[in-house]
């Protein structure tokens, strides 16, 4: 922790650097009021936890260089409002405090709590049945699946899949889609990302976009993709009611067996 008296500029705030880690826990400590975090790179998880007695508007400031994923908040007694679900780059977020009802108020940077997309890490479509992109926080609202170059070695159609805690859900899925404006395609197993996949040799570019509906873990989608080398193009919609909280996505196809063979797919979640 820092404190500086200066003559010329007054009382500074105290603040605290640290080179954080994964599953960090921070608390703040009586008279400091800025954490700034610079840790090497990305962070999944962490907590902090407000300073123990808070004085009447006392103002707390966090600040971290790299993303923090996952970030959970402890008021140490007090009320959070507007906790703050991750830390975005160099985007600060300060709280002031209230005594006479121990909340803790955000006056900075509230727009951005939980707004900014969070990319995974691309994955290469030239080999298997499926690919999954798991440990989605529990906090994400919007999921947006990109398909980049993607080919299968047979004809059966593309599909997303949702998952939670329990494993990737294969039923109860209400999908459409349509190819072309000519040619359109029902399932039940997933999202269809298109009505037909008439040759082995077509190849996909297009992101479809999966929004939380309510709390009842209903979800909806909405995409369209485009197959350049036969100019076709398909549009999809669903719905999906998930057993618990989202936390992974998967991509395969509606018979399962046939196998990916070109691009590369890739999640933002927000």
């Amino acid at each position: 922790m820092t404190a500086v008296l200066s003559g010329t500029n007054g009382l500074l705030q105290a603040y605290d650097y640290q080179v954080l880690t994964t599953a960090f826990s921070y608390t703040f400590a009586a008279g400091t009021q800025v954490l700034v975090i610079d840790p090497a790179g990305t962070l999944a998880t962490g907590t902090i936890t407000m300073p123990a007695a808070p004085a009447d508007g006392m103002t707390i400031t966090v600040e971290s260089t790299q993303q923090v994923t996952a970030l959970t908040m402890s008021g140490n007694g007090g009320t959070i409002v507007g906790s703050a679900v991750q830390l975005i780059p160099n985007q600060p977020l300060s709280w002031v405090y209230r005594t006479s009802n121990t909340s803790w108020y955000p006056v900075y940077g509230g727009a951005g709590r939980a707004s900014a997309l969070v990319s995974g890490t691309a994955v290469a479509s030239t080999s298997g049945t499926s690919i999954d992109f798991t440990g989605i926080p529990s906090w994400v609202k919007r999921v947006t699946v990109m398909f980049n170059g993607v080919s299968t070695n047979g004809t059966s159609l593309i599909q997303i899949q949702l998952g939670d805690s329990g494993g990737v859900e294969t039923t109860s899925y209400s999908s459409g889609a349509w190819t072309s404006n000519t040619t359109n395609a029902n399932a039940t197993t997933g999202f269809i990302i298109h009505g037909t996949n008439a040759s082995a040799a077509r190849v996909w570019d297009g992101a479809y976009t999966i929004v939380s509906q309510d709390a009842s873990n209903t979800w909806v989608s909405t995409g369209m993709c485009n197959s350049l080398n036969d100019n076709s193009q398909s549009i999809g919609i669903g719905k999906k009611q998930l057993s618990a909280t989202l936390d992974r996505v998967r991509i395969t196809t509606v018979n399962g067996t046939d196998t990916f063979d070109l691009g590369s797919i890739n999640i933002l979640y927000e």
